[in-house]
């Protein structure tokens, strides 16, 4: 049973105990009473343990394909219990330069100060001969964070040849899996250390919650990270916990469609005169598709483009009727975002495009319309 769909409802479906729910509901205490024995408590405090936690956790761990994992408060949370857990001063940090800007501003803002070494690269050179060599020179622990496909640019990383390379060097591979999702990609098979996501988006998938989570196929290597999410309070709330524990079930159908909306988005941008240096690794014509397709199930629900300049990108959407300007992207709203106004190194008319639900006509139709009004 390996569909997309069976693994999610699986993976959240509860022990079959007569009398009890299908799904357990939110578990909204902090402090447990505790017992006479002392120590012998599985839970006595929310922000260290909790049943809640533990039910979403086991879920994304089988989604992964993981030991463990650790649900937290973002994804950024999960990005930064991850890096304060594993480097201290004198160690080195790569980052990617393309992906996420926040990881670059958080390596370059707090990791350097502290006395770690930040370099970014593209993640279309991380599996490359510069970065063998940065790793090679590295000094003290070295942690590589790819981001695959990256957010925005959507090129991707060979995750077996920078994992090998990481094994090489000794250096602890750390992957985003925002973007593909683990019903898109399986680093943990494909030699990561950690995967790391923001469960805000495509997972929980309803634009209504903040939740990032970390998994590793090493139980004994989260332990670290475990101990800095306690001590730092970067955790999930009990509603949060069970609105995205409630939503991974319908997942796999979600990202189905959301994956079949963007391949009928990315060829009809691909042959609209409007719309230029269209990516999306689906795409037979994409540089990164050969490497895609030989990691990934699915491609994932982001489009990336550009028109000529913002003016136009606030046409495009004020000519559409699903186009919904936001960023984030992942939910069940097709969503448009013109990302050089968050700070990304990328053109002005730069437009990403998270695809909805929406039927894939309807919004090939919307768009198409859009775009010839420009």
């Amino acid at each position: 049973m390996s569909g997309d769909s069976t693994r999610c409802v699986k993976a959240v479906a509860a022990e079959n105990v007569p009398g009890s729910p299908m799904q357990r509901g939110p578990v909204f205490a902090a402090p447990y009473q505790l017992s006479a024995d002392e120590g012998t408590e599985s839970d006595t405090y929310a922000r260290a343990s909790n049943p809640g936690w533990r039910d979403l956790e086991s879920a994304l761990a089988t989604l992964e394909g993981a030991a463990g994992a650790l649900v937290v408060g973002s994804g950024m949370s999960a990005v930064t219990v991850v890096l304060r857990s594993l480097l201290t001063a004198g160690d080195t940090v790569v980052v990617p330069s393309d992906g996420y800007y926040q990881v670059r501003a958080y390596a370059r803002e707090r990791l350097e100060p502290m006395g770690i070494t930040v370099h970014e690269l593209r993640t279309a050179d991380m599996a490359g001969e510069a970065a063998a060599a940065l790793l090679a020179s590295a000094e003290g622990t070295t942690v590589v964070v790819a981001e695959t496909p990256a957010n925005p640019s959507l090129d991707v990383v060979d995750l077996r040849a920078v994992s090998e390379q990481c094994a090489n060097a000794g250096a602890v591979l750390v992957v985003d899996n925002t973007t593909a999702t683990p019903l898109g990609q399986q680093p943990l098979e494909l030699g990561a250390d950690v995967v790391v996501a923001s469960g805000t988006k495509t997972l929980s998938g309803h634009s209504d919650l903040l939740m990032g989570y970390i998994a590793a196929s090493d139980a004994d290597f989260l332990a670290g990270m475990e101990r800095e999410r306690a001590l730092s309070g970067t955790v999930l709330g009990p509603f949060e916990t069970w609105l995205a524990h409630r939503s991974l079930g319908t997942a796999g159908l979600r990202f189905e469609r959301q994956c079949a909306n963007a391949l009928a988005l990315a060829a009809l941008l691909e042959s609209h005169p409007a719309a230029h240096r269209v990516r999306y690794p689906g795409l037979p014509e994409d540089p990164a598709h050969a490497v895609a397709a030989g990691q990934m199930r699915r491609f994932g629900g982001l489009v990336s483009f550009e028109v000529d300049s913002a003016e136009q990108f606030h046409r495009l959407v004020a000519g559409s009727e699903l186009l919904v300007p936001a960023t984030s992207f992942g939910g069940i709203h097709t969503s448009a975002d013109r990302r050089a106004r968050w700070g990304d190194p990328v053109p002005d008319g730069f437009v990403r495009i998270s695809c909805g639900i929406e039927d894939t006509e309807d919004l090939v139709a919307d768009l198409e319309q859009a775009l010839s009004a420009l």
